[in-house]
């Protein structure tokens, strides 16, 4: 199998008000295409700061990272960011409106995915009535939203 993302030598550090604090040392992983991949560990090893990295959501100090080709990188985020004044079907519409896309067809995939993802009889619920597995699963809604937007829903 062919490496499609080679993490090799990562570093990264942050400066805090106690000095400066070393998250990845010298980090190398290889994923290999068709390959499942985990990155396990404790609270605050750096599994979310090597992920924003390789997402290129933050920059490391050293190392490199190596994609075969151009590929897509999509994580699910520790906090689901919806808004509590929204129901669950507003908050997944939410970026249909902003970008000006809230057509029949837009808004028709939104309520195929809230069945499919088990959330259809939540729609009207608030952020605040919803597990934390359902509030990610309203986070993935808008990821797949966005993504599908782009290919051309």
């Amino acid at each position: 199998m062919n490496n499609i993302i080679q993490v090799k030598n990562l570093a990264k550090s942050y400066n805090t008000l106690h000095g400066e604090i070393e998250v990845l040392k010298k980090i190398n992983i290889d994923v290999k295409e068709g390959s499942f991949t985990s990155i396990v560990g404790s609270s605050g090893c750096g599994k979310s700061t090597l992920l924003n990295i390789i997402a290129s959501l933050d920059k490391q100090d050293d190392g490199q990272i190596i994609t075969k080709g151009k590929i897509k990188i999509g994580y699910m985020f520790q906090d689901d960011a919806l808004l509590s004044y929204l129901t669950v079907y507003e908050n997944a519409i939410l970026g249909l409106k902003l970008s000006n896309n809230l057509s029949q067809e837009n808004t028709n995939y939104v309520n195929h995915l809230l069945k499919e993802y088990g959330l259809d009889n939540f729609k009207n619920k608030y952020p605040n009535e919803l597990s934390g597995g359902m509030k990610q699963k309203v986070a993935c809604i808008l990821s797949r939203q966005k993504k599908d937007q782009v290919n051309g829903l």
